[in-house]
């Protein structure tokens, strides 16, 4: 069975940092791309970032390039995402996900296979 639990999600200050980690179990971590999504209220679930089954590719949304950094541990089953000078449009609950697919980067939501149960991030003015 296939598990991916996020963490790291909190309320922070707008300007302030925050690092979500994505733990994976029941499946063979460095075979699968991974995302990072994010679901705002009424709004789509969309890409924040996703990164290469060895890590050696990335790829960013253009609101969040520059500011959040996306890496992965294989050794680990850990993907992580360090969010930088956080916005208070930054505010959505954030899913992790993971694709086997293709090497990836994946950007499509459409595309990956599995999916964790989201952890809230919230930007406070």
């Amino acid at each position: 069975q296939v598990q991916l639990v996020e963490s790291g999600g909190g309320l922070v200050q707008a300007g302030d940092s925050l690092r979500l980690s994505c733990t994976a179990s029941g499946l063979t971590f460095s075979s699968y791309c991974m995302g990072w999504f994010r679901q705002a209220p009424g709004k789509e679930r969309d890409i924040v970032a996703s990164i290469r089954r060895d890590g050696s590719s990335q790829s960013y949304s253009d609101s969040v390039n520059g500011r959040f950094t996306i890496s992965r541990d294989n050794a680990k089953n850990t993907v992580f995402l360090q969010m930088n000078s956080l916005k208070l449009e930054d505010t959505a609950v954030y899913y992790c996900a993971a694709t086997a697919r293709w090497p990836g980067p994946v950007i499509t939501r459409a595309y990956y296979d599995y999916w964790g149960q989201g952890t809230q991030v919230t930007v406070s003015s």
